[in-house]
């Protein structure tokens, strides 16, 4: 019998149209529905600006930490498939866009993965206080590969425009 590996996996959350806050509580609700994978924890819901053009509706980010059997690629399809699901519809040069849900595969254990479709750990991560926030709720001391811990990323980073909306997610 082969042994079953679960990998611990966190995934950034966001949202800045059709009420950001209950699109990403939804959100948090759907990751239970991905196979072999299992909701660990989820952080406070965080209001913020939005990076890119400012011309949009300010945004709403949590990150979820699960454990799961699939490997990167195979989730971040999952990702994108719960993402359709919530009403997200991709289109050419929504990069920086306002977008009902955003689930971004930010770090899958400390696997290093750069292909055409992901990035792990996800680019920018250090630079996104939107990310090192959330994320240090739920996991201050996971290393980053490459950059550092989480709680030193975070007390590096500019909170400033990051307002915490609630105790938690979902």
């Amino acid at each position: 019998m082969e042994k079953t590996v679960w990998a611990p996996a966190y995934i950034g959350i966001g949202s800045n149209l059709q009420d950001p806050a209950a699109q990403v509580g939804r959100a948090c609700e759907a990751l239970r529905n991905i196979p072999h994978t299992r909701l660990m924890a989820v952080s406070r819901r965080y209001a913020n600006p939005p990076m890119g053009p400012q011309d949009q509706p300010d945004y709403v980010n949590a990150v979820a930490a699960v454990l799961t059997q699939l490997p990167p690629q195979q989730l971040l399809a999952e990702l994108q498939r719960l993402e359709a699901s919530l009403g997200r519809v991709r289109t050419a040069g929504d990069r920086w866009g306002p977008r009902v849900i955003d689930l971004d595969l930010l770090l899958q254990g400390l696997s290093r993965e750069q292909t055409d479709k992901l990035s792990l750990p996800h680019p920018g991560i250090s630079q996104r206080n939107f990310v090192l926030f959330p994320l240090c709720d739920i996991a201050p001391e996971l290393l980053v590969p490459g950059q550092g811990r989480v709680r030193n990323l975070a007390a590096a980073a500019d909170g400033e425009a990051l307002r915490a909306i609630d105790p938690h997610c979902g």
